[in-house]
């Protein structure tokens, strides 16, 4: 199908005012045509560089600015992170996803880096990194050792961005997604509801993807976790009605589904406090990829016995094979290739 990457900000806010049925009817509609619908791709998440971040995001723990109470710890030794990244397949992973609170990796991370990676995906699972800003060089790196993914969000809209982040700015982030995009490797780019933004920031945020020149293969979707310590989450503890509602989020959701109708939309952080219908209706609109285990970076998870009896509640089994995006990318790919000069 043609994947439009023309849509206007009043066609996405027509969307989030649709009427909740009907959005969620044309949502799962998108999602039937492009995705198996009873399929959930599992993720594991690691943080592999935990705290002394120097930048300033104001939903983050690992800021050097929070008063969260973590500790800033050094890069992990490869073999623990393959091992954790063996007992995530053996869990039933399909993707490891490896996260490092750093505003930048330096050259003199990259080797062990590259070492993780090229393990990590020794052992059949997709690979995905997320380290801060890239120079091109080092996305280049990072696509020779052959990883999958690469995770950068955008956070909101260009408008509200400033309002949480001041060490960089949106332009930063997407110079990044360039860089990975140049260097071949697929974009997994979201971002954070809740924080206090608008509907017209939640457009904002989604147009900004869907309008990119290819669509992030893998676009995961957080409903803030306010930390104590944070300035977003001492924000909302004194003005809890800034909490965004479920039937919001779920239309985040549906819309992301409808505009980037090939990505992998995953349902993230903040699921640990959803009830099981909020998480249900999700699903519904297009979600199709969760982490899971107990833990997330810093922030509590919903935990492998809970997700198993959700699915097991809802019919839903995980992802089988390749996520389709890649199969179709790589029939595309030979397509190509086999045709006459």
């Amino acid at each position: 199908m043609n994947t439009r990457t023309d849509w206007t900000r009043a066609e996405i806010a027509a969307l989030f005012d649709l009427p909740f049925t009907e959005l969620l009817f044309q949502a799962a509609s998108v999602h039937r045509a492009n995705h198996p619908p009873e399929q959930v791709q599992l993720c594991t998440l690691l943080s592999i560089k935990t705290g002394g971040c120097p930048e300033d995001c104001g939903y983050c723990s690992q800021s050097v600015k929070a008063d969260s109470g973590v500790e800033a710890t050094k890069l992990m030794d490869v073999q623990a992170v393959l091992q954790r990244a063996a007992q995530a397949k053996d869990a039933g992973s399909q993707r490891f996803c490896m996260g490092a609170a750093w505003r930048n990796p330096k050259d003199r991370d990259m080797p062990a880096i590259v070492e993780i990676v090229k393990g990590v995906s020794a052992m059949g699972l997709e690979t995905c990194m997320t380290l801060g800003m890239l120079e091109p060089h080092q996305a280049e790196m990072l696509a020779e050792a052959g990883l999958d993914y690469y995770n950068h969000n955008i956070d909101s809209s260009p408008e509200y961005y400033e309002r949480v982040i001041s060490t960089r700015t949106m332009a930063d982030r997407l110079d990044t997604l360039g860089n990975v995009r140049a260097a071949g490797i697929n974009v997994c780019s979201g971002g954070i509801v809740g924080m206090g933004e608008t509907r017209d920031d939640r457009v904002g945020f989604i147009h900004t993807l869907a309008t990119l020149p290819q669509h992030p293969e893998s676009v995961p979707v957080n409903a803030l976790v306010p930390i104590k310590g944070t300035v977003l989450g001492d924000m909302l503890a004194d003005t809890p009605l800034a909490k965004i509602d479920d039937i919001e989020f779920v239309r985040t959701v549906a819309v992301a589904r409808i505009t980037m109708p090939l990505s992998m939309v995953r349902l993230s952080a903040g699921r640990e406090s959803m009830s099981e219908a909020t998480q249900a209706l999700c699903f519904m609109a297009g979600a199709n990829s969760i982490f899971t285990g107990d833990k997330l970076l810093t922030a509590a998870n919903a935990g492998d016995d809970k997700d198993a009896a959700l699915f097991a509640k809802l019919g839903l089994t995980a992802l089988k094979g390749e996520e389709p995006l890649r199969q179709a990318q790589r029939e595309s790919s030979a397509c190509l290739q086999a045709e006459p000069a």
